[in-house]
């Protein structure tokens, strides 16, 4: 059966539509890295997870709203709540802390590449935890993958192994730990995903909000770094999960529409480039590139099956 007959069958899917929703999400995404630095440059890692949290709780908030799906927030059950308090806990606290972190050590074009490594990390991470199975095309690209963090972190002097800030590497990497074992946790997770998510960042924002008092205050810029945060908090925490849950229930082949990730890595270097004014290391090209390849390998066998089984649809 074609796809159109797909389409016929569930009017739901529309994969012009969700290629539609993907892009949208693919450009927001890219912008982040830089917003990230632009309030970086006068805020500390705690006072920008702080504001970008208070953002984003107010546009999921408004977002349930809006569909009429805010009375959700109110029908769970205990064991919900209390999900809620330990994957808040984990993202946005953790997550972030780590990887705002790792953006105010690092410049944008290596921090940006080392985050993208968290799908590999997911794999590897479903073996003992959800029992899948490790194949030999995850062995090799780990090593594809890893070669470009090395070559990133290096800055192109990979013989030396001297990392160019070894705590900011550290952090950028940590945070592909802690964000795979959030998806990994959050497969037990059968809430509706804006509530789990609008749930998961109000509880997590009480402890953000002391760790900000305790440590740096709440003296915040004003202008563009105030600005840049409230962007993350709208876009990258907020509308971007959004568009990027529809395009997945619009998609006819989820596996079309997930390749467009591949785009961001390389837009973003667009952005950093332009607005940050970074010079672009030929080292970040290599090491993205290195990156992006053992990404696709890790995920061309599941490309592969989707795709068939849109056409068998």
């Amino acid at each position: 059966m074609n796809q159109g007959s797909a389409r016929e069958r569930d009017p739901s899917r529309n994969q012009k539509h969700a290629m539609l929703y993907g892009l949208a999400t693919v450009l927001l995404w890219s912008t982040v890295a830089t917003a990230f630095k632009l309030a970086l440059g006068a805020m500390a890692p705690v006072q920008m997870l702080l504001v970008a949290t208070t953002a984003s709780i107010l546009v999921m908030g408004l977002i349930l709203r809006l569909q009429g799906r805010w009375q959700l927030v109110f029908r769970l059950s205990r064991r919900q709540y209390l999900l809620s308090v330990g994957l808040g806990l984990i993202n946005p606290c953790l997550y972030y802390f780590f990887l705002f972190g790792a953006f105010d050590r690092l410049p944008a074009q290596e921090a940006q590449p080392l985050n993208y490594t968290w799908a590999l990390v997911l794999a590897y991470l479903s073996v003992p935890f959800l029992g899948q199975r490790l194949r030999a095309l995850d062995i090799v690209a780990g090593l594809v993958c890893y070669a470009g963090v090395v070559v990133i972190a290096t800055r192109g002097q990979v013989l030396s192994l001297s990392f160019s800030d070894p705590v900011g590497v550290g952090l950028a990497l940590g945070s592909t730990v802690v964000w795979a074992s959030y998806w990994i946790l959050a497969t037990r997770d059968d809430r509706d995903p804006v509530v789990g998510l609008f749930l998961n960042f109000l509880c997590g924002w009480p402890v953000i909000l002391l760790a900000c008092g305790l440590t740096e205050g709440f003296e915040f810029p004003t202008g563009v770094p105030l600005a840049a945060a409230v962007y993350v908090g709208v876009f990258e925490m907020g509308v971007s999960f959004v568009l990027w849950s529809y395009a997945m229930k619009k998609a006819e082949n989820t596996a079309r529409v997930g390749n467009l990730i591949f785009i961001s890595p390389f837009l973003s270097l667009v952005f950093i480039s332009a607005i940050l004014g970074e010079v672009i290391l030929s080292s970040t090209y290599v090491g993205l590139v290195l990156i992006v390849a053992g990404l696709w390998l890790q995920q061309r066998k599941t490309r592969v099956r989707e795709a068939a089984l849109a056409d068998e649809r």
